[in-house]
């Protein structure tokens, strides 16, 4: 199974706010950015497309036309919470620090850890993989769960995961063909 994960593009909010599970949508540059994403996606024939239910990934996946969309709830960013629609800023230092130092397992209030997102992305490749033997599988979703997919197969702590780059608008793909998964390239 190949996995072709490909993020959001970019989004209608001002820099600096906390958005993870709010149906933020995509900026004015979403043609843009589509159209690149087509040009590197077209060699590709997709044997299934599935794609986060947040608008900003499904109205992506329609307009890449890769084939029906399969939306997966597992596949949403990581929930901030009480902090969700917040600036980064309005959320108390003390309580952000907390956090921050070890986001793998605190989750925000009303939110989700990273291990969390963690084990429900692992749920999906496994769910996916079962009958995607040898196949081509787009995955339109989110900075944060194409990290998690990384981080598994790296094998990775979750704590550094931020250190990995994923821009808008990028490719990463996985190939869980043979017995030890590979990454063949990142943010492309």
């Amino acid at each position: 199974m190949n996995l072709h994960l490909i993020r959001h593009t970019s989004l209608s909010i001002p820099a600096g706010v906390c958005y993870g599970q709010s149906d933020v949508d995509a900026s004015l540059n979403f043609d843009v950015e589509r159209d690149i994403l087509a040009k590197k996606l077209a060699a590709i024939s997709f044997d299934a497309v599935y794609a986060s239910p947040l608008q900003r990934c499904t109205k992506l996946a329609h307009a890449l036309n890769l084939g029906q969309i399969q939306t997966d709830e597992r596949l949403k960013e990581l929930h901030f919470g009480d902090w969700e629609m917040q600036t980064w800023d309005s959320i108390p230092r003390d309580v952000f620090d907390i956090w921050a130092n070890d986001y793998a397992n605190l989750s925000p209030p009303n939110g989700e850890s990273f291990s969390q997102l963690h084990a429900r992305t692992k749920a999906f490749v496994a769910d996916v993989s079962k009958h995607s033997h040898g196949k081509n599988i787009a995955v339109v979703t989110h900075g944060g769960v194409i990290r998690a997919m990384l981080a598994e197969v790296l094998n990775m702590p979750l704590k550094g995961l931020f250190r990995i780059v994923i821009d808008h608008a990028s490719v990463t793909q996985i190939s869980f063909n043979d017995a030890v998964p590979r990454i063949h390239f990142v943010n492309r």
